[in-house]
Parts: C-alpha cells; structure tokens; sequence
C-alpha cells in the first residue's frame, strides 16, 4: 500500500471514529478532522526536520530520537529549534503525539504546574498551546486585526461528558499508528489528491456561495500553466474569492513553492481554515500571515490597507449571490469613470442591480472581476472562471456592466485569452464556464479565443454528470494559447481590431469560419432524389395513418369491454 493510500485510510478511518460518536456529516465534523490531521502533520514534520540537523539525529529511531531530545537542557532544546526552518511548528517535548499517547491510560494529566482532571481536557490543552506557541505562523486574520487560531480542542463537540475521553484516546491511538515521514518527499500532486479527499464531505454547498466548492485540478492546472511561462521568482499571488485555496495551491506549484508568496481573502470561516491546512499541506505556512478572512467586495483587505498589487490573480468567483444589504453601500463609493487606478474607481463598470424577484441571483462575479483587474500590477496576469453568459452578455449595450469589461480589456490590450470549457466540468453546477485570461502586459495586439466545449470525457460522480479532461486535451489547450494557435473549429487568433468590429463579443464560436460543402450533382440525380424523399414521406405518412386506425380501434374495443 502506498502513502496516498495510507493517508487516504488515515482520513476515512478519523471519519469512522467521528461517526461513531454521532458526529458522522455533523457540522463540526470537518474542524475535528482539520485539526488532528493537521497536528499529526505538523508532529511528523517535526520529526522529519529535527533528523535533517545532524546525523545522531538521522540515525536514531523514533523512540531514541525522543530520548534524545528528552535529554536535552531548556536552554539547548531551544537552540535545536531555531535551527529548524520557518515554517515548522516549534514543539515542546511535552506536545509531542507520543506523550500523549503514553499518558491516555494514566490518572495525572499535567503540562509543567497546569493539572487536568480528563483526558480529554489534557489533549485539547495541548492543542491549544500548540496552537497559541506558534501563533505567529499559522493564525488567520480577519481586516479588524483578530487573529484566528489553528487549533481550538475537539473534546467540546462531543455532547456527552462520558464519551469524550473515549472519544480523544481513540483519535490518538490511530494517529500513532501512522506516519507521514514517506510523503514529505512528495510533490503537490500527491496533496492534492489527498487535500481533495479529505474536503470532499465538507464543501457540498448546494450552490458554491463564496467559492466553497473544489475547482476541478484540470481547470486549476489549466489557468496556472496558461499564466506563467518561463522561470518566475519572488510572485505575488493572490486570490480574492480563495475558497478552498485550490487554484492558488497549483498556481503556486507551478511557480515554485519557494519562490511566490500567497495572499487570499474569503468570507467564510471554513473556507479560510481548509485553505490554512492546504498551505501547510504544500509547503506555503509562510504566507498564512496574509490569509485574509471578510468579505473581499466590501472590505478588500490587501487593496487598501496593505496597498499590495499582484504578479498573479486567479479567482473562481461565486457567480450569483444575495448582496442587496450592501449594494447600495459598494455602488456609493465607486467613480463613474473609466479610471481602475484607484480603490474608489475599481468598480468602474458599474454595480448590478437589486432584481425585483431572486436576489440571490445578483452578478456578483462581475464585481470580482473588477476588483482583480484593479488588484493586478502594471505588468499582472489573472485568470479568471466565469459563466460562458458573460462572453457575450450585452454585446453592443454600452449600459451593459459585462460589456464596458470587455470593452476595458480590449481596449486597453488586456486580453490575453478566453478558453470556454465542457458542459459539467463542475460536478456542482449545470452552469457552463469559461476561463477568461487577462494580461496587463500583452503586447501582441491579439487574443486567443478557444472553444474547449467538445473536449471530454463523461462520467458519474455520486448522482452527478461529470465531464474530465485528459492531460493530452490539456495540453492541446494550453498549446493553442501560448502558441497562439488557429485551429479550424477550436481555436481562433483574433487582432484587437477584429474583437471591436465584433461589439466586443469574446464567443470563440462566433469567430470561426461558416464552412459549406458543396457537391456536384446533375440535375437528372437531384430529381431522382427528391423522388426518393417524396416517396418516402408517403410511406413514413401511410404508416403512420395505419397506427392511428389501429389505436382508435383498439380504443373503441377497451370502451365496450
């Protein structure tokens, strides 16, 4: 059995205890799993970097690794750790896995002069001084400055005071059986695999509010390999509807972990706390500093208070949401012209409106797609998910907010690409998507506009239709972009000029040639034809005079009866 296997065990088998308890799909199910994942995470890690500082270290087993440590003065431990890099959690040796394990079954519960009465107090005690020690990592923020910890204790989800010290040591007796030591030589596709099977019972939002839902990895891979071309160093990526952090994890991957610092903001808090473990999952805990939880229209954080611009965007915006409380307030202090240059004109197309009926049908990706363009630095590329609509929503209507877009980016040269995608290529939604690229430092003059809608392969996924791309349909995208390809039927290379004639419509299908074939026929075999089909028809009519009889007669058969 191999590592991804073996995690994927380790997950389901946390769920099975979970469910045990009665909390099987519970609300709080998801922040058990997150948390105890993440500190057996973090106490494997630790492990795995103390070995990496000397060859004793390197040599010694696990047990006689602690024995070591264990023999250590305060002053010399301490010593030990800031030799370990950034983004691994500093552990007192009374944290460790193991130290609780060895204490489940004692009746003295005590870290230095704190005494516990359960054990289930002890083990989230310890949680949450790991959580508060590192403080500095691994704590979220919200634009008020409160800091969101990592770790709250799990023991409180548990209704029943008898059942919580059962509860805990079963959760620790199965994370010491495991070890993460095989997977710290892994690359991000092994965490995405894993960090997208650990979710999957957690981001079923019916509808994606805020960006719940898990971009499919083609679609993430696709917009990342688009983007970036070439070696790339010290990046600023962001994303202002981050959900999950899916789309930044592979755009990252694709730059080099070590190489781009992450920022992200999200209204919601689970969200922000899978996104958290996703960048500890990768390798990214440096930029959990700039992890942002409020809401990015309203309040965007890194815009105005950080006065951050970026390298990189990449945004799966929710596409329709209820924001009639505070519409009025974002229409209010936006500029009217064409300007993006500052915060009060980033909403420079307009703000829609209040609809007399379905509020939560409100465009609200018209206005993160706004905000990105204001987001990117002079030279920035984003990419953007968006309905296939808004490709040509209000061609030719200068009121239109999704027209003065697309007018914006044309006429400015920002265009770099479109790339509409297969029906279902979302699990969770019936909406077709297109991904539009934008490149502030475009200087070709053109744009490549993709129709991907054949591409595909269909599955079921639970009670739903799924399309999946393969790696060669992939690539066959990616090549068409950055290739700058023609391809009859597929992909079409337009000057700005062109786009302009076109009302600004960005539809690939619109671009393509109208092919007619013609075949030589003489007029004896065109007749002869027709004669054919008249005949036919007659045929196809009599039957079909034939059924109706026979039905009107067996109908007036079952009448008598």
């Amino acid at each position: 059995m191999n590592i991804t296997q073996k995690t994927k065990m380790l997950v389901d088998e946390l769920k099975t205890i979970c469910a045990d308890a009665g909390l099987g799909n519970d609300g709080n199910e998801y922040k058990i799993i997150t948390e105890v994942f993440l500190y057996k995470f973090m106490n494997d890690r630790f492990f795995w970097e103390i070995r990496k500082l000397g060859s004793k270290y390197q040599a010694a087993s696990a047990s006689y690794l602690e024995s070591m440590l264990a023999a250590l003065s305060d002053d010399e431990y301490k010593k030990l750790l800031q030799q370990l890099p950034e983004s691994v959690a500093r552990l007192r040796r009374e944290y460790f896995l193991s130290n609780l394990y060895n204490k489940q079954a004692g009746d003295s519960f005590k870290h230095g002069d704190k005494e516990y009465s359960d054990f289930a107090s002890y083990f989230d005690a310890t949680l949450k001084a790991v959580s508060i020690e590192n403080d500095d990592i691994f704590s979220v923020t919200t634009p008020e400055g409160v800091k969101i910890q990592l770790f709250n204790g799990i023991s409180q989800y548990i209704i029943e005071p008898s059942k919580k010290d059962g509860f805990c040591r079963a959760i620790v007796g199965r994370l010491v059986e495991f070890n993460f030591g095989e997977a710290f030589e892994e690359k991000h596709d092994f965490y995405a695999v894993i960090f997208e099977h650990l979710i999957k019972d957690y981001n079923k939002n019916g509808g994606g509010k805020y960006a719940e839902y898990y971009t499919p990895r083609a679609v993430a891979k696709i917009m990342s390999e688009i983007l970036v071309e070439g070696e790339v160093s010290n990046a600023l990526c962001y994303d202002p509807s981050a959900g999950t952090g899916s789309l930044l994890m592979s755009l990252a991957h694709k730059i080099g972990e070590d190489r781009c610092t992450i920022y992200s903001q999200d209204m919601s808090q689970k969200s922000s706390t899978l996104l958290r473990m996703n960048l500890i999952l990768n390798g990214l805990a440096h930029s959990i500093p700039n992890v942002v939880q409020g809401n990015t229209i309203t309040d965007p954080y890194h815009l105005t208070r950080e006065k951050v611009s970026f390298d990189y965007i990449v945004s799966n915006p929710p596409f329709k949401l209820d924001f009639s409380e505070w519409r009025d307030s974002v229409d209010a202090t936006r500029d009217s012209g064409s300007s993006v240059s500052s915060i009060h004109k980033r909403f420079f197309a307009g703000v829609p409106s209040v609809p007399n009926k379905d509020k939560d049908k409100m465009a609200i990706y018209l206005l993160f797609i706004q905000h990105a363009i204001a987001s990117l630095s002079d030279k920035g590329k984003a990419a953007i998910v968006v309905p296939t609509g808004f490709l040509t929503e209000g061609k030719g209507k200068e009121t239109s907010i999704a027209h003065k877009i697309r007018k914006l980016l044309v006429d400015n040269g920002w265009l770099k690409a479109v790339v509409s995608m297969p029906s279902n290529i979302f699990a969770t939604t019936g909406t077709n998507v297109s991904v539009l690229f934008i490149d502030k430092g475009n200087t070709s003059g053109k744009a490549v506009l993709v129709d991907a809608s054949g591409l595909g392969t269909t599955i079921k996924e639970d009670k739903s239709q799924k399309t999946v791309l393969s790696r060669e349909e992939e690539e066959k995208i990616v090549g068409a972009v950055h290739g700058l390809v023609d391809a009859d039927g597929f992909s079409v290379v337009k000057i700005f000029a062109q786009i302009k004639e076109d009302k600004y419509s960005f539809n690939p299908g619109g671009y393509f040639d109208v092919k007619i074939e013609r075949v030589d026929i003489t007029a004896e075999e065109f007749a002869g034809l027709v004669a054919s089909s008249e005949s036919r028809l007659k045929g196809l009519f009599g039957e079909s005079k034939d059924l109706e009889t026979q039905i009107i007669a067996s109908l007036g058969r079952l009448k008598h009866e």
